[in-house]
């Protein structure tokens, strides 16, 4: 029997029925392989999700719900963002454009994405959690550390990683589909140290002042230069690859 034109605005202008968090999972799937019900309940942790609760306590999640944790796992996979980065990002507005799989994002008016964050809380991971969310091997990780290239701590008796050595292993993975070993990486580390000696020559001082208006001052003025070295990375590396390319 056919369906009528007005039957299916009526069908499509109907609230769509709330999901339960394994049914967002396995629609998630489809597009992120490494999307697991705990790594969802980890991002509502980190206060990037709030679905709603039922009587019982169990998680009911909303079409926007989905979508927005789509746009997070995508900035995971896509641009290596740290949480707190999307989280600023989500936070800023008017930036997210929803629509399944042709959602984009929009840079939000005024809204700068900071290279670092170094004034905020941190989130610790087990090497477990670390696996999970990036897909490495247990292996690669330990050479990383090995390597200085991650560098957990000990807390609790557990060695624990933030979400920078998170990020890190996750960018490492994907250069090891491509052959780049964990010791290849050491230039990257060594690089990162000769920019982090300049940037404390020059806000050092400040950065240890006991006026906490001058260390405020400072931590901004050093996640600025922290942003504008990066991209000044990046246009040489451009450069570089151009004439590689032969373009």
């Amino acid at each position: 029997m056919a369906v009528s034109e007005q039957q299916v605005r009526q069908r499509d202008s109907r609230p769509r029925k709330a999901l339960t968090i394994g049914a967002v999972c396995k629609i998630l799937q489809s597009e992120f392989d490494d999307v697991s019900i705990s790594k969802i309940r980890y991002l509502e942790d980190q206060k990037l999700l709030t679905p709603r609760r039922t009587s019982g306590g169990y998680r009911l999640y909303s079409q926007s719900d989905v979508e927005r944790l789509r746009t997070i796992l995508r900035l995971q996979r896509d641009e290596f963002l740290p949480l707190r980065v999307i989280r600023q990002e989500l936070a800023a507005g008017g930036d997210i454009v929803a629509g399944g799989a042709g959602s984009e994002r929009r840079p939000s008016s005024g809204a700068v994405r900071r290279a670092i964050l170094v004034n905020t809380s941190r989130a610790y991971l087990t090497v477990e959690e670390v696996i999970e969310e990036t897909g490495a091997r247990e292996e690669l990780i330990a050479e990383l550390e090995n390597f200085g290239i991650v560098q957990p701590e000990k807390r609790e008796g557990k060695t624990v990683y933030d979400e920078t050595d998170r990020e890190v292993v996750r960018a490492a993975n994907e250069l090891s589909r491509f052959g780049v070993a964990a010791r290849n990486l050491r230039v990257f580390r060594s690089s990162a140290d000769r920019e982090a000696n300049l940037l404390e020559a020059l806000l050092g001082p400040s950065l240890r002042s006991r006026n906490p208006e001058r260390r405020k001052e400072a931590l901004e003025s050093l996640e600025s230069l922290a942003a504008t070295v990066s991209h000044l990375k990046h246009l040489l590396l451009v450069r570089d690859l151009r004439r590689l390319a032969g373009d």
